[in-house]
């Protein structure tokens, strides 16, 4: 295992990161605190408890995983491409390193900066809606294994991406639709008993559900059952991931 390689991707990518720090971190934070103004303060003054929590924080871990999920898809997607795109690429592909490298280096960049990003949100929302963390080691854990998985499902959009659109679509078009019908804003309860069956076939609903769970012990599924999802979703990636360089697949500008 080249340490020394790894280190060089992980640093570089982290280093960018701090160049576009309003970009990259001011700004989903912002977005996120306007959404605990809107329907933290404002809206959720005026709703009732869901499941014995205000409303207000209720939310709080639907609006993390928004962020998150977004977020490590997009700093592991563009990690990748813009290298491809400007033709640096070849710099790589020129270096004594090997695909399981340059993953390890790009989505453990992706998944600090996602972390990180996470962490300021929860810090946060504090100013805006007290709340407690039930199981704090559930959720750290549940924070991890999320930015991991979606960093390492951006990185594979990444390398499948050949122009700025198609490293638009599947966040835009797919995962954000699917987290705010997960549950981000509500519980699944809530919903026409029919919706509600419908509604277990949207994967978010599992990883919104977990992590509610670590914050306040209720949740729409079951722990175990969220647990499984997320690590099924990362041992799904990381099977893509080798079956595309196992078959031949090179980094390509």
């Amino acid at each position: 295992m080249n340490w020394h390689a790894i280190r060089a991707i992980y640093r570089f990518e982290m280093a960018r990161t701090f160049r576009t720090i309003t970009q990259s971190i001011a700004s989903p934070v912002l977005s996120t605190s306007l959404y605990f103004v809107v329907f933290g303060a404002a809206i959720g003054s005026r709703m009732g408890e869901i499941d014995g929590v205000s409303y207000g924080a209720f939310i709080i871990p639907g609006l993390i995983m928004l962020s998150l999920l977004n977020e490590s898809i997009s700093n592991a997607s563009f990690g990748i491409y813009m290298p491809k795109w400007a033709g640096t690429i070849y710099e790589l592909l020129s270096a004594p390193v090997s695909y399981v490298e340059v993953v390890i280096g790009y989505v453990g960049a992706a998944a600090t900066k996602s972390l990180m990003l996470g962490v300021l949100i929860l810090v946060t929302a504090r100013v805006f809606v007290p709340y407690e963390i039930a199981h704090p080691l559930w959720m750290l854990a549940f924070l991890l294994l999320t930015a991991v998985t979606f960093s390492l499902f951006g990185f594979i959009i990444g390398l499948w991406a050949d122009d700025f659109q198609k490293l638009q679509v599947i966040p835009l078009m797919i995962v954000t639709p699917l987290t705010f019908l997960g549950g981000a804003f509500y519980s699944i309860s809530m919903l026409p008993p029919v919706w509600q069956k419908i509604t277990l076939f949207n994967p978010v609903v599992y990883l919104i559900s977990g992590f509610r769970w670590s914050f306040y012990g209720v949740s729409d599924v079951g722990v175990g059952i969220s647990m499984a999802a997320i690590l099924g979703f990362l041992a799904l990636c990381l099977g893509a991931v080798w079956w595309i360089f196992r078959t031949g697949w090179k980094l390509k500008a």
